[in-house]
């Protein structure tokens, strides 16, 4: 079978899935979601996805459908019955609902999710073993007072802009700057460096998403005892960098050869070092 979906919770084939035009995620972007991998047809670090949605719908004042227990039995019943041959994709969205077209959150009736479960698409295997191209673009990244980063929500111009602007610049991913001039993110990864032996990543208090794979590097660098820092980040240090790679949770940890026009080492060996041991831990997951 190819995807499935879940429409609250109704499997139906994709042709087949539909909502209302009157769906505030459809017409403002007023949805949260998470997107979780397999390995081995298990769903990776569930968990830690479903707290990060319930701690979306939170930060925008979003009511669950059901509890994120709930959420997370069918997104496993979803991957189930769609008896996907390999890994797959699985994609939770949960919108504040339909009702009056109306900015006013309170117009809203009925919060929904929907869960698309598909093969997994992985990234060519020549980015992952020799390293991707960043671009520093234009677009900034919305500053934490207008739309708050760490709210994975369903409004993504911000980052489809960003990658509008990178794929011009013949990059595979875009990296946003703060409105102070400092590196936050990239459009749908956590960005991390090496200066002189020590793994740099910007702090969440930049304005980031606190990705789940970013959590996991951070941990195992510690566990690995590699100095760590989370900070403000300058461009230029990303450009200087000794090494530098991506984090998500489709990328798992991708090496950055190119930075616009300045090579890095790819793949350096920290971050040799750290890919293996994720790797490692997903083969025990």
């Amino acid at each position: 079978m190819g995807a499935l979906v879940n429409l609250n919770g109704a499997l139906v084939p994709p042709d087949r899935a539909f909502i209302s035009i009157f769906d505030r995620g459809f017409l403002y972007g007023d949805s949260i979601y998470e997107v979780c991998r397999t390995y081995r047809g298990k769903l990776f670090e569930l968990q830690a996805h479903l707290d990060r949605l319930q701690a979306s719908a939170d930060r925008i004042g979003l009511e669950l459908p059901m509890p994120i227990a709930g959420l997370g039995r069918q997104m496993a019943h979803t991957l189930e019955m769609a008896e996907l041959p390999g890994e797959a994709y699985v994609r939770l969205i949960v919108t504040r609902g339909s009702g009056e077209i109306s900015l006013d959150p309170n117009a809203a009736v009925d919060p929904a999710f929907v869960i698309i479960a598909k093969p997994l698409t992985p990234y060519p295997p020549e980015l992952l073993e020799k390293g991707c191209k960043v671009a520093v673009v234009g677009v900034r990244r919305n500053p934490r007072q207008a739309l708050d980063p760490a709210a994975k929500t369903g409004n993504y111009l911000n980052s489809v802009l960003a990658m509008g602007e990178a794929k011009k610049a013949g990059a595979h991913e875009a990296i946003l700057l703060g409105i102070d001039g400092g590196v936050t993110e990239g459009a749908s990864s956590n960005v991390f460096l090496v200066q002189r032996g020590t793994l740099v990543t910007p702090a969440l208090e930049v304005g980031i998403l606190a990705g789940v794979t970013r959590r996991i590097v951070l941990e195992l660098a510690r566990e690995l005892k590699i100095p760590v820092q989370e900070r403000r980040v300058e461009p230029a240090e990303l450009e200087n960098a000794d090494e530098a790679f991506l984090a998500s949770s489709i990328r798992e940890v991708m090496p950055i050869a190119r930075v616009d026009d300045k090579v890095l080492a790819a793949p350096g060996p920290l971050t040799t070092k750290l890919r293996n041991a994720f790797r490692a831990l997903t083969e025990k997951a």
